[in-house]
């Protein structure tokens, strides 16, 4: 059998992975135990290739904005992880931000992560304040503690497209954490297909002119079908124009209008990455813990999975 680890490294492999939040950091075990086997039970029978935990954050340094709905810290995201691994026998891609870790708990960290725990990929992320303290681990710098001291784990990163420009080449910084051992990207949830399209054309072109391989590149998606759900994607930085806004939540069937502007979204992404040969996969969450888009976010998942069937029959044309 196929592991996540070999899928994501075979171009020719379209990967499919479900995100998910941890408990709050005061749930006790059982009640970390009965999420996992709510989710187990919610992606029964999806076509997935694996699960994704966040490592959440407060991100309050992030924005002058103020945060719609109250930070609440949530559980290691090991524990949760190796909890959904024993439920759904599905391999986990577990975040962790090290911007407040020092370089020995990082890799007593790392060590625990995959002996204890039975982790085998992470997605590493810096620190969310653009001014971190001056001892704060870097994502590069835990990145290269963990090849010396966890070659055993496959790194991925993130990709955030809204900030590809002629000033900050996303796209070069994709090409330098591949360098580093990024083997995948998972991005942001994606409303407006324009600035992912735009960073995986000139991510390729970069990749040919530096004579290296684009690495396989994720997309988030996310059903939102209420006004608080939006606000908080949009707090969140994800780029979402007034139309699409406007079109989702004045549909008198918003989740239904949702997940049809995703589909559109994935199809115009994939015939780009398609012709400039740039590996996809997509990542699909639920930012509410509300039924309804919960359930919305299985839908999304049958969804994304026939458009990009349709696409690669199609020859890469939407």
């Amino acid at each position: 059998m196929t592991t996540l680890q070999e899928q994501i490294v075979d171009p020719q492999q379209f990967v499919t992975l479900y995100g998910s939040t941890p408990p709050r950091a005061d749930a006790p075990a059982e009640a970390i135990a009965s999420a996992a086997a709510r989710l187990a039970e919610r992606v029964s029978g999806l076509p997935l290739d694996g699960l994704v935990v966040y490592d959440v954050q407060d991100e309050h340094e992030r924005t002058d904005i103020p945060r719609p709905f109250p930070y609440q810290p949530t559980v290691d995201p090991r524990i949760y992880a190796q909890q959904l691994q024993e439920y759904t026998g599905a391999a986990t891609i577990t975040y962790k931000s090290v911007g407040a870790m020092t370089e020995p708990t990082w890799i007593n960290w790392l060590h625990e992560a995959h002996h204890r725990y039975g982790l085998g990929l992470l997605t590493l992320v810096g620190a969310s304040t653009p001014n971190p303290p001056p001892d704060a681990l870097s994502a590069d710098r835990a990145m290269q503690l963990a090849r010396t001291h966890a070659e055993h784990i496959m790194l991925g990163g993130v990709m955030i497209a809204e900030r590809h420009t002629p000033a900050y080449r996303e796209s070069q910084r994709l090409i330098a954490k591949a360098a580093q051992g990024c083997r995948f990207f998972i991005s942001q949830v994606v409303y407006d297909p324009a600035p992912t399209a735009r960073l995986l054309a000139d991510y390729a072109q970069d990749c040919r002119q530096q004579g290296v391989t684009p690495q396989r590149i994720i997309l988030t998606f996310s059903p939102c079908g209420r006004p608080a759900t939006m606000t908080f994607i949009k707090w969140l930085g994800v780029a979402i124009s007034p139309q699409t806004e406007q079109a989702i939540l004045s549909d008198p069937a918003p989740f239904t209008k949702s997940i049809q502007i995703c589909c559109a979204n994935l199809a115009a992404i994939l015939a780009v990455a398609t012709a400039e040969g740039v590996p996809l996969g997509i990542n699909i969450e639920s930012v509410s813990v509300h039924k309804d888009e919960l359930a919305a976010s299985v839908e999304l998942v049958h969804a994304l999975r026939a458009m990009a069937s349709r696409v690669k029959m199609a020859g890469g044309s939407a």
